[in-house]
């Protein structure tokens, strides 16, 4: 097997650039088209059967160059909601109360061996927890730094220390409910109440982090019995302990402050009608109360403000980037074009193959755009009025979104984060795929099964 390990990617401003001069070229050779729509209920509708053709409007260098700036001004109120989060996350997480929460835990593990599995299973919940609701990645890259120590320190390898914040996080990204960056964008971009059919979501999330605990858990009692040999990896630069931080009673106010904050996040959306500026306000007001119970100075507060918005600038600009590509298809009219000829393929395929085809095309979509809200800016135009045309609810349409983005973010060569966690853990990027692609293949089954569901059973997801 190729070495992918030592591939370098090329970024995704790069990748998304490219696409931009692709679709501008697209415009000169795909004929320009519309169909009718409608709003129903709200929504604007695509009516199928009404695809025509009208006079080309082939997009040139000045529409080129001018598109960045009208994907910045038509996604502006995602990119600030990103930045401002990002911000208020780095606030709370610069109080030090999550990582002396998650050290607590750690100590439990040295002091009682036997209960590793437990110790294991809880850590992959709370990771998955992070995921699920704020969706933790990144932030997995400064967790393994911890995790890797923990894992030598109960006899385990470098695979189990990547696999519990790596996996644990993975698998509740992949199965979100109430993830904002994934989640809320891509129902915005749907015309979706943000975070509805949560409940649905709720399951495929349990089903998930059973599934990636249950997978770790066998391939560490493999380890315990001797039956296969472990891998401590070829970076030895972060073997040393961790020092324990102290969990205080100002930390364990603000762990209950974000608790709370989680909880109104979901009562919010699902009771009081809450949509982007509404869980923005929330979170800044968490990172803001978390500094002020800390007494952090003021300027620690905005240095680590800075520090969080800094970090996503890149996913803004993504997102920015994405929409600009979207501004030349539709200034181009060869959206509705692409998606007549998607609707023919597919159009005559039952429902529930139809919706897998839209899953595998995320994922191979996530291969070239690892970004999650970059992905959701740049493919849910297209897909929502696609599942309108073959009949497939706009949830599903956002489902399939969901999990061809999450899952296959734990294999691609092209994520900075997965890259950069195989790095700390001195794993090759072969010697990843061969402990994880079972994994892998069992989380793509579930997936097909909980996409064939609402289209095949379900009427109200």
């Amino acid at each position: 097997m190729p070495d992918f390990s030592k591939l370098k990617a090329p970024d995704s401003l790069v990748i998304i650039s490219m696409i931009l001069l692709l679709f501008t070229l697209l415009t000169w050779l795909i004929p320009a088209g519309e169909f009718l729509r409608e709003e129903v209920n709200g929504r604007l509708l695509v009516v199928p059967g009404t695809y025509s053709e009208i006079g080309s409007d082939a997009q040139g260098i000045g529409d080129l160059l001018r598109a960045p700036f009208e994907g910045f001004v038509k996604a502006s109120h995602i990119i600030a909601f990103v930045l401002l989060v990002g911000g208020a996350f780095q606030m709370l997480t610069a109080t030090g109360a999550i990582d002396a929460a998650l050290f607590k835990v750690l100590a439990k593990a040295k002091r009682s061996p036997s209960s590793k599995g437990w110790i294991i299973a809880l850590l992959m919940s709370i990771f998955s927890l992070a995921g699920m609701t704020f969706g933790m990645s990144e932030e997995t890259l400064v967790f393994v730094l911890i995790t890797l120590p923990l894992a030598r320190s109960m006899g385990y390898d470098a695979i189990v220390g990547v696999a519990i914040p790596f996996v644990g996080a993975g698998m509740g990204f992949a199965g979100a409910a109430f993830n904002p960056f994934t989640v809320g964008i891509a129902q915005g971009i749907a015309e979706l109440p943000i975070f509805s059919g949560f409940e649905y979501r709720l399951f495929l999330w349990t089903a998930f982090t059973l599934i990636g605990i249950t997978f770790v858990l066998s391939y560490a009692r493999s380890l315990d019995k001797g039956r296969i040999a472990p891998f401590y990896g070829t970076n030895s630069a972060h073997a040393t302990e961790v020092q324990e931080q102290h969990l205080d009673g100002r930390r364990k106010g603000i762990l209950l402050l974000f608790l709370l904050s989680l909880v109104l996040v979901m009562y919010g959306a699902v009771k009081l009608d809450w949509y982007i500026p509404e869980i923005c306000a929330l979170f800044l007001s968490l990172g803001i109360l978390s500094s002020i119970i800390s007494r952090q100075s003021t300027e620690s507060a905005i240095t680590a403000f800075y520090t969080g918005a800094k970090a996503l600038l890149p996913a803004g600009l993504i997102i920015a980037l994405s929409n600009s590509v979207l501004v030349i298809a539709e200034d181009g009219h060869i959206i509705d074009t692409m998606l007549f000829a998607l609707s023919e393929q597919v159009g005559e395929l039952p429902k529930f193959i139809s919706i897998q085809l839209m899953f595998f095309v995320q994922g191979f979509i996530n291969f070239f755009i690892p970004s999650g809200s970059g992905q959701a800016a740049i493919t849910m135009p297209i897909m929502t009025p696609l599942a309108d045309l073959l009949g497939i609810s706009r949830q599903t349409a956002v489902l399939a979104y969901q999990l061809g983005d999450g899952l296959f973010n734990l294999v691609i060569p092209t994520s900075g984060v997965t890259m950069g966690i195989l790095a700390i853990g001195g794993i090759p990027f072969a010697t990843w795929l061969k402990w994880i692609w079972k994994l892998m293949l069992i989380s793509i089954l579930v997936s097909m099964l909980f996409l064939a569901l609402p289209v095949s059973v379900f009427t109200w997801m």
